[in-house]
């Protein structure tokens, strides 16, 4: 195969990346020094060595000898509170607010790129199994005004009814305000911080 092509194509899988951008990736490429070719490279190298899935709420984190990531390792978090995310780009997104200092599970990438979400897909197991195993009291359920992430969230209240703690668990949903269609990730922090304060 043409090596632009093979290399266009790549790039093409990326989120949000179409044929144009990806070609403009390709010839960025071409014109780039051997040096700054080198440090991408090495940077997509280390992004793969380095970088773990936290063993709590699987957000990639750098591996320093721990399997839990900085934010479930952090004694100053509220334990009772879990917020359950899409994807990684949320709870980035949440966490720039400042505002919100409980814990974090993430549903996973890939509920973006599917129409019928099923419950392998969410990681609704191991949510099951950290809500067990915890002393959370409120469960915010934050996932994306989208039809994706409207099915997800429905997915995962039928999963926390089946929880032995369900009838003390409180529920909530970030309030409206975030555009229908939209993602949390583009959201502006007072828009996501009026979200959380009027979660219902």
């Amino acid at each position: 195969m043409d090596s632009i092509k093979r290399l266009k194509d790549l790039f093409s899988k990326f989120p949000a990346v179409g044929p144009k951008m990806a070609s403009r990736f390709v010839f960025h490429l071409i014109h780039s020094s051997p040096t700054e070719t080198q440090e991408l490279i090495q940077a997509i190298q280390a992004v793969k060595n380095n970088i773990l899935l936290c063993q709590q709420c699987f957000q990639p984190f750098e591996a320093s000898g721990q399997q839990i990531c900085q934010i479930c390792g952090d004694p100053g978090r509220n334990k009772q509170l879990l917020c359950i995310v899409e994807k990684e780009n949320d709870l980035i997104s949440i966490e720039n607010t400042k505002k919100y200092k409980g814990l974090y599970f993430v549903l996973g990438n890939n509920i973006l790129t599917l129409r019928k979400i099923n419950d392998q897909d969410l990681r609704i197991v191991p949510l099951k199994e950290r809500i067990k195993n915890s002393q959370f009291t409120e469960i915010i359920i934050a996932t994306n005004p989208t039809i994706e992430g409207r099915a997800a969230s429905t997915l995962v209240e039928m999963a926390l009814k089946e929880l032995p703690q369900f009838p003390t668990l409180k529920i909530t949903h970030l309030a409206k305000g975030l555009p229908i269609g939209g993602e949390l990730e583009y959201a502006d922090e007072e828009t996501l911080d009026s979200a959380f304060e009027g979660r219902k």
